[in-house]
């Protein structure tokens, strides 16, 4: 893949993400709404985070970090590739299918591992409840995150990206229609989360057939292949258990703290995921079978230019919306989610978490680049060692500070853990060689980028004060408008320091195809 068919394979991906997450502050907003930061939204939270959890086990584990690129490699040599899935297919199903009886019956358990500190209160029973019906969605979910790997590793990225869009539409329009209709909102929600699921696995799946990848599940054999990919997904999917077990600790931390904290850290963290997943997600969904082909067919010198730009790619577009987090959380979550049963005291408590997440942002999303490197050598060893020692990090500082600072400790501490991972990728890879140096380019824009940014946010500090009488007449036409002024003041002065050539992009947009 050419460095310009890289960048437009971001932008596909990346355009169809930030439509997702554009609908999923819809879907958070009208929970929000509804719900405010009450027990049937704590309850929600931690219900739908588990099918989520697993599925990083699955999708993110096994399939992206082990079977995309074992399939690349087989699509680059003309091998069975067709084979190799449908094997992975019959495997996987009956995996999930065995997890699934067993956490619907088990989901007492679950519930208290995820957050104990509901126990002896009406949301501990709503969360039992709520996981008994979401958790089938990690079935469709991880089958669509195959069929997803296959198109993504042939290049086809615009229907796997688009999958994630249906899910928020789907819960979305259920709360409205159960509102209009005078049902219970709460029920209508979370019998939405598996139907959702139905409909991302069948948008892909069709996709998939259409590109010659008709599949077709058999009886589970554990052939030589899938015997190699379950040694390379093990590590991965340690290394996800590992992440999972962060996330845990934080939620466990935030249910022990006041009534509310569970959805803050939900909403906050809904927040920072966007330019995540637009960055992030896109980066590693490209970047990876893209690494896995070029070292398949020997091409250091290519890998490490695609390495290069996916990385200039992200500080371009992470570090801004960083210091954007930092300098006016509360803006944007007034602007998204302060209605109905959520407070404006609601809103300054979720800012705060906004702001911590927001110095880890970058840190998020360098890890994307940097743990492809290793995926595409196969190996997932590597990886799983430093996420130990992170997850050390996390637990140590998350339970240490919520003695003081109570549910932001959670934030803070996957916060640091962040910074520490990326350390720890980046002076790991220097045993791979030149393959993954860094060019002249990225050495000379970087810190035009991050001074780029910082100019934006002293430029939105100001701006914030200036439009006072414009935010005492219309919130969300204030926000707009700070929105639009860094957005525009940003790549005004990127483009003028050097950080960035407006033509360079353009040309790869129109050259993408």
């Amino acid at each position: 893949m050419k460095p310009v068919r890289l960048v437009k394979g971001f932008v596909t991906v990346g355009g169809w993400t930030l439509m997702s997450r554009v609908l999923g502050f819809v879907r958070d907003a009208l929970i929000a709404a509804f719900f405010g930061a009450g027990p049937v939204a704590e309850a929600f939270a931690v219900a739908f985070s588990l099918p989520n959890m697993f599925r990083r086990f699955f999708a993110e584990g096994t399939l992206n970090v082990a079977f995309v690129p074992m399939f690349s490699k087989k699509v680059e040599a003309g091998g069975d590739a067709k084979r190799f899935a449908e094997d992975t297919l019959s495997v996987l199903a009956t995996a999930l299918i065995a997890l699934t009886l067993l956490a619907t019956l088990f989901m007492p358990a679950l519930v208290t591992v995820m957050a104990a500190g509901l126990i002896g209160d009406e949301r501990f029973d709503l969360a039992v409840g709520f996981g008994r019906i979401a958790f089938p969605y990690v079935l469709f979910i991880s089958l669509g995150a195959l069929f997803s790997g296959i198109l993504n590793a042939t290049g086809r990225f615009a229907a796997a990206a688009a999958a994630p869009v249906l899910l928020n539409v789907v819960l979305s329009v259920a709360m409205i229609g159960a509102a209009k209709l005078g049902m219970a909102v709460e029920r209508a929600l979370i019998w939405a989360v598996p139907l959702a699921g139905i409909a991302q696995l069948a948008v892909v799946w069709i996709s998939a057939a259409k590109a010659g990848f008709n599949l077709r599940p058999h009886l589970p054999r554990l052939t030589p292949e899938i015997k190699n990919l379950l040694i390379l997904a093990g590590p991965a999917a340690l290394a996800g258990g590992v992440v999972q077990i962060n996330l845990l600790v934080g939620r466990q931390v935030a249910s022990f703290s006041q009534e509310g904290a569970l959805q803050y850290l939900n909403l906050a963290d809904r927040l920072y995921q966007l330019p995540l997943g637009v960055v992030a997600i896109a980066i590693g969904i490209v970047l990876l079978p893209d690494l896995s082909r070029r070292l398949q067919a020997g091409d250091g010198k290519g890998a490490r230019d695609a390495y290069n730009r996916a990385f200039e790619f992200a500080l371009l577009l992470t570090v801004p919306a960083a210091v954007a987090l930092v300098v006016i959380p509360e803006q944007l979550i007034s602007f998204l989610f302060q209605r109905g049963a959520f407070t404006p005291e609601d809103t300054q408590k979720t800012a705060l978490a906004v702001m911590i997440y927001g110095l880890g942002l970058p840190a998020f999303v360098m890890q994307k680049v940097l743990q492809p490197l290793y995926f595409a050598r196969e190996d997932t060893k590597t990886p799983f060692r430093f996420a130990i020692y992170a997850m050390i990090i996390n637990a140590l500082v998350a339970v240490g500070l919520s003695f003081f600072i109570g549910y932001l400790a959670a934030a803070v501490a996957t916060t640091v853990a962040a910074w520490g991972m990326v350390a720890l990728l980046w002076f790991g890879k220097k045993s791979m060689g030149e393959d993954v140096g860094t060019d002249t380019r990225l050495l000379r824009r970087a810190p035009r980028i991050l001074i780029a940014s910082l100019l934006m946010g002293v430029l939105l500090w100001g701006s914030e004060s200036a439009l006072s009488p414009v935010f005492a007449l219309s919130r969300g036409l204030g926000t707009l408008l700070l929105v639009a002024i860094g957005i525009v003041g940003y790549f005004t002065i990127a483009h003028l320091i050097g950080a960035v050539r407006m033509a360079e992009l353009k040309g790869s947009m129109r050259r993408g195809r």
